[in-house]
C-alpha cells in the first residue's frame, strides 16, 4: 500500500502517530513523497540504523537526480551527500575541531557566552525571549568563532539560512538564491584568508586547498556553508525544544533543578524523545537489491529514514513515549549513525549542557510568561523549533 508523505503538518513537538503505526506493521513502507515520486520510508530502529550505515545505500547517487524527497530542489554536492571514501577525505579536514577533547576546551567559551546572555536578561528584567537572547546567540557565536566569521557580520547569514531551510514556505528559486548568497559570502571569506592567512577552521580549509590540494575550490566553499548552517541552526532549535519541553513537563524541570547531576542524561533523553526534524530528509539510493525490514529494496529505489520514529521503537526503548532522565542505557540515534553521524554532536551536547544547566541554576524559578499552548512554533521549516520563548522569574 502507498502512503502519502508527509502524513500531516508538523504540530509543535508531536510525532505523527502514523510513523509508529508503520513501525509496528511495515517498518519499511512504500510512500509517495512531495517531490520525485515514490520510495521507501524506514521507521524501525534496526532498519533505520541499517540504511544509515550500509554502503549499499548511497547518498551520492541522489545528487542532481529527481529522487523521492521533501525538498523542491535537487540534492546539491556537499559533504552530507558524499559516500566514502570522498566523504572521509573531507571529514578528516575538520574532525579534530569537533573531538570531545577539543569541545571540552570550548566549554569555557560557551560558559562565557551563556553567562553574558543571562546577565543581559537579568539586567533587562522579565519578560525575556530566550530564543533571541540565548538559544540562537550561543551556537552562532561558537561556530562563527571556529570558522573565523567577524563579529559584525554574524547576523548577515541568518536570513539566508531561514530561506534555505524553509522547505514548506520557500520556493525552489528562493532556496537556490539563498544558497548562492551563502556561497558568495563564504567565497569572500576564502578570498580574505588568501590575502591574510588565519588559524581558524576556514583558514585551515583554505590551506588544505591551496597547499595540499586536498579539496577543490567548490568543495571548500560548500563545506564552509555546510559548517556555518549546520553548526548553529539545529542546536539552537534543539535547545529551544528542550527548554519548551521542560516547561511543558514541570516534573522533569523540578527533578533537574533539584539534582544537577541529571543534566548529562537529561540532554541525551531530550535529544532522543524530541522529534527535531519536521520532515524526513537526506534520501539514499540502493546500489543493489537489499533485503530489509521484510521487503526487498530494488537497485535504484530511494529510501528515507525517520530517526525520530526509530528513537521511539519499543523493541529498543522501554516506555519510549515517556521522557525518563533515569533511563540509563540510551542508544538513541538523534545525531545519526554510520559515516554520516553528526560531526558536531559533541559540540551540540556541550552547548545544551552549558545553556540548560546555567539557565536553571541562575533562574531556578524560571517559567513561561505565556500559557504553554500559546508558544508559537515555526512552520514550513525542515527543523522544528519555537519562534519565541517568553519567560519570567
Amino acid at each position: 500500500m502507498t502512503t502519502t508523505y508527509p502524513f500531516s503538518e508538523a504540530d509543535r513537538l508531536r510525532l505523527d502517530p502514523t510513523y509508529l503505526r508503520l513501525q509496528r506493521t511495515e517498518p519499511v513502507s512504500w510512500v509517495r513523497m512531495p517531490f520525485g515520486g515514490e520510495g521507501w520510508l524506514a521507521t524501525g530502529y534496526q532498519e533505520v540504523r541499517m540504511v544509515l550505515a550500509d554502503p549499499r545505500f548511497s547518498r551520492w547517487a541522489t545528487v542532481g537526480k529527481d529522487v523521492p524527497r521533501t525538498s523542491p530542489v535537487l540534492e546539491n554536492p556537499n559533504i552530507l551527500a558524499m559516500d566514502p571514501p570522498e566523504h572521509g577525505r573531507l571529514r578528516k579536514l575538520v574532525a579534530k575541531a569537533f573531538t570531545t577533547r577539543r569541545v571540552e576546551q570550548l566549554r569555557v567559551r560557551a560558559q562565557e557566552v551563556v553567562d553574558a546572555a543571562l546577565d543581559d536578561i537579568e539586567a533587562q528584567g522579565p519578560p525575556a525571549d530566550l530564543v533571541s537572547t540565548l538559544n540562537m546567540p550561543l551556537p552562532i557565536t561558537l561556530i562563527c568563532d571556529m570558522l573565523g566569521v567577524p563579529e559584525g557580520e554574524r547576523g548577515e547569514f541568518q536570513g539566508w539560512t531561514d530561506v534555505l531551510l524553509g522547505f514548506g514556505v520557500s520556493t525552489a528559486e528562493e532556496i537556490r538564491a539563498a544558497l548562492d548568497s551563502l556561497k558568495g559570502y563564504i567565497a569572500g571569506m576564502v578570498a580574505q584568508r588568501r590575502r591574510t592567512p588565519s588559524d581558524d577552521m576556514l583558514g585551515a580549509l583554505v590551506e588544505a586547498h591551496d597547499e595540499e590540494d586536498r579539496l577543490s575550490e567548490e568543495e571548500l566553499v560548500v563545506f564552509g556553508v555546510t559548517l556555518l548552517v549546520a553548526g548553529h541552526e539545529t542546536t539552537a532549535n534543539l535547545l529551544g525544544n528542550a527548554i519548551y519541553t521542560l516547561f511543558e513537563q514541570p516534573t522533569l524541570l523540578r527533578s533537574l533543578v533539584e539534582d544537577p547531576d541529571l543534566l548529562r542524561p537529561a540532554v541525551e533523553e531530550l535529544a532522543r524523545a524530541i522529534p527535531l526534524a519536521a520532515m524526513v530528509a537526506l534520501p539514499r539510493v540502493a546500489l543493489e537489491d537489499v533485503e530489509i525490514g521484510g521487503v526487498t529494496v530494488r537497485a535504484g529505489e530511494t529510501v528515507l529514514v525517520s530517526m525520530a520514529a526509530a528513537n521511539r521503537d519499543p523493541s529498543v526503548f522501554d516506555t519510549p513515549e515517556k521522557i525518563d532522565f533515569q533511563r540509563g542505557v540510551n542508544p538513541h540515534i538523534a545525531f545519526g549513525h554510520g559515516v554520516h553521524h553528526c560531526l558536531g554532536a559533541p559540540l551540540a551536547r556541550m552547548e545544551l549542557q552549558v545553556a540548560i544547566g546555567t539557565l536553571f541554576r541562575r533562574f531556578p524559578t524560571l517559567e513561561l510568561a505565556v500559557p504553554v499552548e500559546d508558544v508559537e512554533f515555526k512552520r514550513g521549516r525542515l527543523v522544528r523549533g519555537p519562534l519565541t520563548l517568553p519567560v519570567k522569574w
